[in-house]
Order: structure tokens, then C-alpha cells, then sequence
């Protein structure tokens, strides 16, 4: 499947037989010598940036995105957005949360993104196996129970992964502070093919 962002001149093409290799410890040296001398997971991730930038040059690069696309999705492990999507460093904004539902701070950074960035183009993408298809707004009241507190947000669960894109299309086209909302589409991926498959937003 492939899908053409109107601003730029490539052509986007999903790739699937790359997608399904990721892994989430994919730039982290095994065997003996993998132990960071701290210990910690963070401890890896900062000798793994270390060996990054010994090897960084400079890009020199704008902060705007070179396809002025904006892509808002779950923060699940499993979707390396770049990979799927033929993307390269500075081609897009990345939004990620729980989900990859519209929330108001979603809508923040989308106006950000647009208006002083130059983003013109929305892609939204939610995946099979979700989950928050799993958890409801008693979550909240659990955590009260716990904490002695009512987290002020909500847990945006769903049951219909569709809709809920639906429903995300929707705040963003809707939204006041956007100026661009002609070219907002929404996707789900396949978290076992690797494939995305667009939603109707008319459905």
C-alpha cells in the first residue's frame, strides 16, 4: 500500500518484508561485552548514544520537516514508524502517546507543528492488539483508590479500533487552531503483517 503526502515529491511505499525485524534492543551490542558498567537499562541506552555520537556528523539540518507531514501514533513498542513508512531522519513529526489518540496535548503539538513548522499533512495510525482495547475509565478509579488522587485525564479506551480513528480524524479536523485539515487520514497497522490498512472515515 502507498499513500502520496501532496507537499513533497516521494512516494511513500510501505514496506513489509523489513518491518516484522524489529526489535527493541536492535542497536544494543550482545554477547560478553554487552554490560553496561552501571547496570541499568538507561545505563545501555547512554554507552549506546555514546557510540552514536562517535560516529555523528552534523546533518545540518532545518528543524522543519522535509515532507511537512505530521504522524500521530501509539507509543507501542512494536511500530518502527520510520521503517514502515520509508521515512528518514527529518522527514516528519512524530507524535506518540497511548493509543495514538487525539488528546488536547496531541492538538498542541499539531498546532505547533503546523503553524510555525510548516506541516501541512496529518497521517493518524492505531494498531491491532491495542491495549487500551483492554483497559476502561475504571483505571482512573483504581489509581484514585491507590494514590488518594483522580488523574484529570482520560484513558481514551476503546473497543473499536476504527472508530476510534474515526473519531481522532474527526478532533483534528474539527479543531480551531489547525490550518490544515483537508489532508488528514487515518490508518491501522498490522502489528503481525506489518501492513497499514485505511479507515473510511465516512463508515
Amino acid at each position: 500500500m502507498a499513500f502520496f503526502v501532496p507537499s513533497h515529491s516521494r512516494l511513500i511505499t510501505v514496506v513489509t518484508s523489513t518491518v516484522m525485524n524489529m526489535t527493541t534492543s536492535a542497536s544494543v551490542p550482545t554477547g560478553p561485552d554487552a554490560a553496561p558498567s552501571g547496570g541499568t537499562v538507561t545505563d545501555r541506552l547512554v554507552e549506546a548514544n555514546q557510540r552514536y555520537a562517535a560516529a555523528f556528523s552534523d546533518p545540518g539540518m532545518d528543524a522543519r520537516p522535509v515532507l511537512h507531514v505530521a504522524v500521530v501514533a501509539c507509543m507501542d513498542a512494536r511500530l518502527d514508524l520510520h521503517a514502515a513508512l520509508g521515512l528518514e531522519l527529518g522527514d516528519c513529526h512524530t507524535i506518540r502517546n497511548a493509543g495514538g489518540v487525539v488528546t488536547d496535548d496531541v492538538i498542541r503539538s499539531l498546532t505547533i507543528s503546523q503553524r510555525k513548522l510548516g506541516t501541512r499533512s496529518v497521517v493518524l495510525i492505531h494498531h491491532t492488539g491495542c491495549g487500551l482495547e483492554s483497559l476502561t475509565e475504571d483505571f482512573r478509579t483504581e489509581l484514585e483508590l491507590e494514590v488518594g488522587q483522580r488523574p484529570a485525564w482520560a484513558v481514551e479506551s476503546f473497543r473499536d479500533v476504527d472508530q476510534d480513528v474515526r473519531q481522532s480524524m474527526q478532533r483534528v479536523r474539527t479543531s480551531p487552531f489547525l490550518q490544515h485539515t483537508d489532508d488528514v487520514r487515518g490508518f491501522v497497522f498490522d502489528v503481525r503483517t506489518g501492513l497499514l490498512r485505511e479507515v473510511d472515515p465516512a463508515a
